[in-house]
């Protein structure tokens, strides 16, 4: 797993500046937020989607029940706070987690928030409501809730079907906001009405998207940003040029072999590597011949060089790490010692790829027989919850002994063979956080990301943001604009 670059602006950035947030005095009210945006989203509601092209420019509009505390540098379930939620208590069994709400909340059209909103959100993402949800990418992280309840207009209960202490840290991630009851599914497709401290005003699909302060805000003197509007590039290269002329305050996306380019057409911005929650992976289809073979599959992990893509890619700014954000950045991750049993990331690659070859040859291919395959390379959109705001590089691996060269790895498709002199193969890789049952998937690498951004303009800090480098629950917190 590669470490995840990301450059980003001094004052008026979704990361930096939240370290800002604890002293409210130096902070100054005012000013537009512009940022090249990476996608057009299918629609604006987040419920919905399952990209941070809708999570990042909308999630300001909402609130979940609960959220990390963005004055902790790394997620986990004791860094949660309460968000529309006063508090929560469990029941004794772990099976009944009740939550007392704010009042005097009103959403953006100024109706009241109520229980009824939170009852209605959950019903909707479990499939119960009247209305549905068009997509539902997260119906699954409501499976163990048997019902809602209410108690009067200002108390919320999650009755589950068995204990889940890891079920709070859902609720507090980018991806549970509460939507209002009198709004339709279709209608938070086009306009969303959220409680957050920006309201919605435009979206014209593949030009910009464009929120503004919320004067009516329930936190007193929040957002400090009159707004922010997101210009969409989808071209990596020209959003990037876009931020370097100065006409975007911040920037998602560099790598690190752009990043002396960066330092050097804008001196002014400052630049932070952190390590994020996003792997590069070899997905395969499990079920299609010859790839249901357990064999052929492990021969293939066993062939990956990891280490290669984070050198070669990224300067070696990166992490080698499992299905879990590796240590010290994430808290679930397998610790070094650990990692290095499991099948292809022991760290002596040619003992590695002899198994491989050992394993192939026991299956019939050799040199007289190579396996021959076509790969196919996707550049997907940044995933939502692993906090990537990065559009990568393609990438490939060797099974041969020789390590590829920076021409090699990014080739979109190659032959595979596991002959001993076979020439250097590609292996496909993708960044879509999409999971099948058809599908195997061998973390790579994950990257380094570098948020950009300028500090010639006094821009207000935001007080509430994901950081995308920490992660301490099922799915990692995603960059959010709140006041």
């Amino acid at each position: 797993m590669t470490r995840d670059l990301r450059v980003l602006a001094a004052a008026g950035s979704l990361l930096l500046t939240l370290s800002f947030a604890g002293t409210a005095s130096a902070q100054k009210h005012g000013g537009i937020l512009k940022m090249g945006h990476f996608d057009s989203p299918a629609s604006m509601s987040m419920l919905e989607e399952s990209t941070q092209a809708v999570n990042r420019p909308m999630s300001g509009l909402f609130n979940n029940l609960v959220m990390f505390d963005q004055h902790v540098p790394q997620n986990s379930l004791r860094s949660i706070v309460p968000d529309l939620a006063t508090g929560w208590a469990w029941n004794e069994e772990g099976t009944e987690l009740t939550f007392p709400l704010r009042h005097n909340v009103k959403w953006h059209d100024g109706k009241p928030f109520t229980a009824a909103d939170v009852k209605c959100t959950v019903d909707l993402l479990m499939g119960n409501a009247k209305e549905k949800l068009r997509i539902n990418p997260r119906k699954s992280w409501f499976a163990n809730v048997a019902e809602v309840t209410t108690n009067g207009d200002y108390e919320a209960s999650f009755h589950l079907k068995r204990p889940q202490s890891s079920f709070l840290a859902l609720l507090a991630t980018g991806w549970s906001p509460i939507y209002p009851c009198h709004v339709s599914p279709r209608d938070m497709r086009s306009h969303p009405i959220g409680t957050g401290p920006f309201k919605f005003v435009e979206f014209q699909p593949n030009e910009h998207i464009t929120v503004t302060r919320n004067p009516d805000y329930w936190k007193k003197d929040r957002p400090y940003l009159d707004g922010i509007e997101y210009t969409i590039i989808k071209d990596v290269s020209t959003r990037l040029l876009s931020f370097i002329a100065g006409k975007d305050d911040i920037y998602f996306g560099v790598t690190i072999p752009q990043l002396k380019d960066v330092k050097k057409e804008a001196p002014d911005a400052i630049c932070q590597v952190v390590t994020a929650n996003v792997a590069r992976n070899l997905i395969v289809n499990r079920d299609k011949p010859p790839f249901d073979n357990p064999d052929l599959r492990r021969a293939m992990s066993l062939s990956l060089d990891r280490k290669a893509f984070i050198d070669i890619l990224a300067e070696g700014e990166g992490d080698i790490g499992g299905v879990m954000q590796p240590p010290p950045s994430g808290l679930w991750g397998m610790p070094p010692d650990l990692l290095r049993t499991l099948r292809g990331y022991d760290p002596d690659v040619g003992n590695n790829r002899a198994m491989a070859r050992a394993l192939m040859q026991k299956l019939g291919y050799g040199p007289d027989k190579k396996f021959m395959w076509t790969a196919c390379l996707s550049r997907s959109t940044p995933p939502n919850g692993t906090q990537s705001s990065c559009v990568r590089t393609m990438q490939s691996a060797s099974t041969s002994p020789k390590r590829p060269s920076t021409t090699q790895i990014r080739r979109f498709t190659k032959t595979m063979s596991a002959a001993p002199c076979a020439t250097t193969p590609a292996i496909a890789t993708s960044r879509s956080t999409r999971w099948s049952t058809t599908s195997r998937r061998s973390r790579m690498s994950r990257s380094a990301s570098i948020w950009c951004g300028r500090s010639k303009r006094n821009w207000p800090a935001m007080t509430r943001g994901r950081s995308c480098s920490t992660t301490g629950s099922p799915t990692a917190g995603t960059p959010r604009s709140r006041g």
